[in-house]
């Protein structure tokens, strides 16, 4: 069957046709074809009543609470106004006691179809919002809150009155505070280079000796980068083109100092001479939204130059940044250097532009990644490590991963993205859910709550969720006629205002003018989105393991650290079982196995615990002894290596993340780093992190304590039929890692076999004939 592309033309009708081929018509056809069964219409139907009622708590408990201040303190249960509450710094600079929430929110109103709430809405806010406020705001982001805001409630607004039923009182209202707006946000871009300062008084501007701001000298790429659609979208509404005009200067200025041998941009620049004064790079804070609106400028605008100088940074970041699944920041002079091995929770966004783009491999790749950190934490920790560990462990209920995963779910048809979706719903309200709305969660860790409920929240959050779960008919509007700014506010593609000669397919580049088609993408497997999903659908982490290129020369690969296990295979657990007195084997602990080293389940061997991801410079004591093994900073593969090679006989493992059991997390088998693990024979298991710690416990108060490692069937006062292996160790004791200060050794005793009798209490334990040496 041929395979049909459609052009990426531009304008007004040839934009709205690409967005109706990428997001929704082009992959659908498909979706019965994916392997699972498809969400029912009415389970569908339940989560998006569902999904309307936390929508309702939240901006009801705004309105009951808050109101007319700018965002809502759900613990608190009151408003946050600026200057009465404690100041948070940089957070509080999207506060400009424009009530900030309620405009955030217009929009989102009317794609959940509550239309009077909308109407009564836009009454408020024509009422009383005022923005002449002696205020200093960040011009960021009140460009892509209120600004964005309010040209999407006009869009709305307009649109409803359009049709006849709604909103005939209207007069354009909400685009005459628009345009008030952006020319209190105009003196912001009075430097010399044209790059904005980051903050301006809207009341004042920047540099009146009122102002207080103006001092600035720096701003970061995403916040100079970000003001193309909603200035542009004033432009040619208002018809005065000085906002789109600045927009585009400060792009214009931000191309100009990329790093012409990389083509990538730092994180922070001086605004007044253009040089960068942070050059780290990545897709995450700081940048983020500066490829997003170049990408999305060539959609809304229909102008070449924005498209092309995204292709030509995103084959940089192809190139530098992106480490599938990964996406870590480099430096942009010497691009070939990770400058960071964690991720912030920002970049989530960008598998949705990849989809945008038509890029849908590393987009399903990135976003099972991101999934299966939401996993280990319930939400996308503030940061985290490339091994899922938590780096920054608050979560403002930011909704990126809500957005490409409603991205990828138009693009591929995959019901699995439905149950991705689903699963946000739950946590959302299961973690954040309290009485007056939702609550951001201060630590991922303990679940605390802080008192912050974000506009954007409401803005995006609900949106994308809503649709997600929606079908086409089910909205008031079609959606591919509007493209979403970073806020997710809607603006309409037909303001395109030029539709240059559509390019054809036979390019190089595939992607550089077409829109994704799975014929092309996907020939002859319309399952292919599973078949990448499931590399890393129990992905636990990335390690680094070192190749030898040359002699004397290694290159560092990161190596996703993953359970290699289906959803149909059933991992058969092994055991871990406290013999020896005081506990006689009634403190059995659940073990996961490995698909490398010795088989418990076939054969007689025995083990211990240890953490080896450098030199071990005890080998000898090490020799001949079971080695305890934290989980984390290498593979599972080259800490087996390592311990094998110093003569260890045996390894526990435990996981390092806390809190981890076996009664609540899935058994996964470890696996190897991709080279050859068949030369490591030696028995392993893995202990979750609370299972760990009884094994800790017990050898904290108990200088002797015998252990067997076995098959479950075979677990002491056990009998079955069925013959495994078993191992048994006498005499664990907790030491510290090799090289810190207070470093002890003890012996850990592994018998070749088990007693011909079951121990009873006050019995001796057969003379072993093994020693080992555990270290924490």
């Amino acid at each position: 069957m041929g395979a049909k592309l459609f052009c990426w033309p531009q304008g007004s009708p040839g934009i709205a046709m690409m967005l109706r081929a990428l997001l929704l018509t082009g992959l659908l056809s498909w979706a019965n074809g994916q392997e699972g069964q498809a969400m029912l219409p009415e389970e569908k139907s339940k989560i998006r009543d569902q999904i309307v009622e936390m929508f309702d708590h939240a901006y009801g408990s705004y309105m009951k609470y808050a109101y007319p201040a700018d965002e809502l303190m759900p613990l608190s249960c009151r408003g946050r106004v600026r200057g009465l509450e404690p100041n948070r710094g940089d957070i509080d600079d999207s506060l400009g006691k424009f009530s900030l929430t309620l405009i955030d929110t217009l929009d989102t109103l009317v794609v959940l179809n509550k239309l009077d709430e909308f109407e009564d809405a836009v009454r408020r806010t024509l009422r009383d919002v005022r923005l002449d406020n002696d205020v200093v705001v960040s011009v960021f982001e009140t460009n892509i809150r209120v600004l964005g805001g309010l040209l999407g409630a006009h869009t709305m607004a307009d649109m409803l009155r359009q049709r006849g039923k709604r909103m005939q009182w209207y007069r354009d209202e909400l685009l005459h505070m628009a345009k008030e707006l952006g020319n209190r946000l105009l003196p912001a871009f009075n430097t010399t280079s044209g790059l904005p300062y980051p903050r301006v008084n809207l009341r004042y501007g920047v540099l009146n000796p009122l102002s207080r701001t103006g001092t600035e000298s720096d701003t970061c790429t995403a916040c100079a980068g970000t003001m193309i659609l909603e200035f542009a979208a004033l432009s040619r509404l208002s018809g005065e083109a000085v906002f789109e005009e600045n927009a585009r200067k400060a792009l214009d200025v931000l191309w100009e100092k990329r790093q012409r041998g990389s083509d990538l941009v730092g994180t922070v620049i001086n605004i007044h001479n253009g040089d960068w004064v942070r050059r780290d790079s990545g897709v995450g804070a700081g940048i983020d939204s500066y490829y997003e609106y170049l990408m999305k400028a060539y959609v809304l605008l229909g102008d070449n130059v924005y498209l092309e100088r995204f292709n030509t940074h995103y084959r940089a970041i192809m190139k530098y940044i992106s480490q599938p699944p990964l996406l870590l920041n480099v430096h942009m002079h010497n691009p070939t250097v990770s400058v960071r091995s964690w991720m912030d929770s920002l970049l989530a966004f960008f598998p949705g532009l990849q989809v945008l783009r038509g890029d849908l491999k590393p987009a399903i790749e990135t976003h099972e990644m991101l999934y299966q950190v939401t996993k280990q934490h319930k939400f996308l920790p503030e940061a985290f490590t490339t091994e899922f560990r938590v780096h920054w462990g608050q979560h403002p209920l930011r909704p990126e991963f809500a957005e490409s995963t409603y991205y990828l779910y138009k693009a591929t048809g995959d019901p699995y993205y439905l149950r991705v979706g689903q699963s946000i719903v739950e946590k959302l309200n299961a973690h954040a859910r309290v009485p007056c709305g939702f609550a951001a969660v201060q630590d991922v860790r303990t679940g605390a709550h802080e008192d912050r409920m974000d506009s954007f929240f409401l803005a995006e959050m609900f949106k994308y969720l809503y649709l997600l779960f929606s079908e086409k008919n089910q909205l008031h509007f079609d959606i591919d006629d509007y493209i979403f700014t970073t806020e997710a506010h809607l603006l309409p593609v037909s303001l395109s205002t030029s539709q240059p000669p559509c390019r054809g397919n036979n390019t190089e580049d595939l992607f550089t003018y077409s829109c994704p088609s799975t014929q092309t993408l996907f020939p002859n497997n319309p399952s292919f989105a599973k078949t990448i999903r499931d590399s890393y659908k129990y992905l636990t982490g990335v390690g680094r393991a070192f190749h030898e290129v040359h002699k004397g020369v290694y290159r560092v690969k990161l190596v996703a650290e993953v359970t290699q296990t289906t959803e149909e295979e059933e991992v058969e657990p092994l055991l871990v079982q406290l013999i020896s007195p005081p506990f006689l084997g009634r403190t059995v602990l659940t073990a996961g196995p490995a698909k490398f080293g010795m088989d418990l389940t076939k054969q007689e061997h025995g083990t211990s615990p240890y953490t080896a991801c450098g030199p071990i410079e005890n080998a000898e004591d090490l020799s001949g002894h079971i080695a305890l093994a934290l989980r984390g900073d290498c593979m599972f593969a080259a800490k087996a290596h390592r311990l094998q090679e110093a003569g260890a006989i045996g390894v526990i493992f435990i996981d390092h993340r806390e809190g981890s059991n076996s009664a609540e997390t899935p058994l996964f088998q470890m696996v190897g780093d991709g080279g050859s693990t068949a030369d490591i024979t030696i028995p392993l298991v893995f202990l979750f992190s609370q299972e760990g710690a009884l094994l800790t416990s017990a050898l904290e108060d108990h200088s002797n304590v015998d252990v067997l490692m076995l098959p479950k069937e075979r677990r002491l006062g056990k009998t079955t039929g069925k013959r495994g292996g078993l191992c048994r160790a006498h005499g664990l004791v907790i030491l510290l890692p090799t090289g810190d200060q207070g470093s002890t050794n003890a012996s850990i005793i592994l018998f070749s076999h088990l007693p011909s009798s079951k121990l009873s209490k006050g019995e001796t334990a057969q003379k072993p004939n093994r020693h080992f040496n555990v270290e924490l």
